[in-house]
């Protein structure tokens, strides 16, 4: 079994359009988050598969509705955090003040124990590995933000590839990496976001068969609401941030369809049961 997650957050709260939309302007903005959620809820549907769902705490506050038909289908409602604000640009007691209230909302509006979370462009990196204290001591049973990757907004290139328990002074919890192959010596990313887009599907076909035949391990495969609307509003930003947040997105619900009937999917909190983790300890 692999997991399908969604990272329920509009077009406009992305990180790659963080230095030219302010916080302070979203509710400026064209909301599509709800239509573009009810599409992949339509999807799964009618592929019969449930998924986990990580909802903005922003987002929950002003779509409480869409938060309780998540749940009612039969989805996981997990956390994106409050604000989606990177975990290494906040103080430990800010990233403790957004995580505990983007736990509050979903719990309240679900009447459900929140138990996953996963931070804003997977920035628990190596210098914020402190949050995992925090989620410990917040209530968070698994956390899946950690990507084992070079890249210039997060990652950590040496970290563990597969689902393991990290020990910390503050207790456990059970981390489940982003996605990734190793080729010469080096991890690549696959199945999520931007990579679906930008990678032919035979190559992402191939790669999550990988992980689960040869390298007997579930793939975590990840999106967005906004990539399945590519009529969506047009922000300005660098050469590099427009390519990352448009580039194909006409693809992305054929990529979903295509990665649906060829592979099973269930929802974080079952894999979390299905898998056999391995112990790892990460340095207070």
């Amino acid at each position: 079994m692999n997991a399908i997650t969604i990272d329920v957050e509009d077009y406009y709260q992305v990180s790659a359009f963080e230095t030219v939309v302010q916080r302070a302007e979203w509710d400026h903005f064209e909301s599509r988050v709800e239509r573009n959620t009810y599409r992949l809820l339509d999807i799964l549907d009618e592929y019969k598969t449930k998924g986990t769902f990580f909802v903005l705490g922003w987002v929950a506050e002003r779509h409480p509705s869409l938060v309780r038909e998540i749940d009612a289908r039969g989805h996981e409602v997990a956390s994106h955090g409050y604000s989606h604000q990177r975990v290494y640009t906040q103080s430990p007691e800010k990233f403790r003040e957004e995580t505990r209230l983007s736990k509050r909302i979903l719990e309240d509006t679900t009447g459900k124990l929140i138990a996953g979370y996963r931070a804003a462009s997977y920035s628990i990196t190596e210098k914020s590995l402190w949050a995992l204290d925090i989620l410990i001591e917040e209530g968070y049973l698994y956390d899946s933000s950690i990507f084992p990757i070079m890249h210039d907004r997060y990652g950590i290139p040496s970290g563990e590839r597969f689902s393991h328990v990290i020990k910390r002074a503050s207790g456990e919890i059970l981390e489940f990496p982003l996605s990734t192959v190793r080729f010469c010596s080096n991890n690549f990313p696959v199945g999520g976001g931007g990579y679906l887009r930008l990678f032919p599907y035979p190559v992402t076909k191939w790669a999550i068969g990988h992980l689960n035949i040869k390298e007997k391990h579930p793939a975590i495969v990840y999106l967005h609401p906004w990539e399945v609307d590519p009529d969506q509003p047009r922000i300005d930003g660098s050469f590099l941030s427009k390519f990352r947040h448009y580039v194909n997105l006409r693809k992305t619900e054929q990529v979903v369809k295509n990665l649906l009937t060829d592979f099973q999917f269930v929802p974080m909190r079952e894999l979390s049961a299905e898998v056999s983790p391995m112990a790892a300890v990460v340095p207070a």
